[in-house]
């Protein structure tokens, strides 16, 4: 019996999941969390297999949950769940080496074996999405420039992201016009949202 926890944020496909999951004779729904957050605690007390998560879940995403569970868990294979499928997502989700990253509109049948063949030590991807990661630019910012950037999303202003970051509000400036020029931004705002349609924030 492959044991699964399922991580997401909206009660309704969350519970549509768990019952789904449970009509296979050979998958266990053994945990069901709503955030991010939530991911680790609940995976240590049930020991999954399988981790199905959400990437965009409140207080802590599905990706840094992914990252917390290779490190404490690392016996639990991850299969990363999307609603939008931006290609850098997947760049990310293959950075934090999770096994599985499908759309949530995959066909329940569809979802039972990914599960069954990420359990088994495979890897699921999308085909979709796959061709679209493989044409999208790498990401040209900077660990540093991409910390600025999501300070900057996050509506911090210069003076408090120097702060955050320890660096002189010069530095944070420079950071802010490197960052808005390698992405042909408009403005702040204009990289934020190319960085995000990216999949890189």
């Amino acid at each position: 019996m492959i044991k699964v926890l399922l991580a997401e944020d909206q009660h309704v496909v969350r519970a549509a999941l768990a019952a789904l999951l449970d009509l296979e004779p050979d998958l266990t729904v053994v945990a069901q969390v709503a955030t991010g957050a939530d991911v680790l605690p609940a995976a240590l007390v049930a020991l999954p297999d399988v981790a199905v998560l959400d990437i965009d879940m409140p207080v802590r995403d599905g990706l840094a949950a992914a990252a917390e569970l290779r490190e404490r868990l690392p016996g639990c294979r991850v299969l990363m769940l999307t609603g939008d499928g931006r290609p850098g997502q997947l760049r990310r989700a293959m950075e934090a080496r999770v096994t599985g990253f499908l759309l949530k509109t995959v066909p329940p049948d569809e979802l039972a074996a990914a599960i069954r063949t990420v359990a088994a030590g495979g890897r699921v991807v999308d085909p979709s999405l796959a061709a679209a990661a493989w044409d999208l630019a790498d990401n040209p910012l900077t660990p540093r420039e991409l910390d600025v950037l999501r300070l900057t999303a996050g509506g911090a202003e210069a003076p408090e992201i120097a702060e955050r970051l320890f660096l002189s509000p010069g530095t944070v400036r420079n950071n802010l016009t490197s960052i808005i020029a390698k992405l042909n931004a408009r403005g702040r705002p204009d990289a934020v949202r190319i960085a995000r349609e990216a999949g890189w924030l």
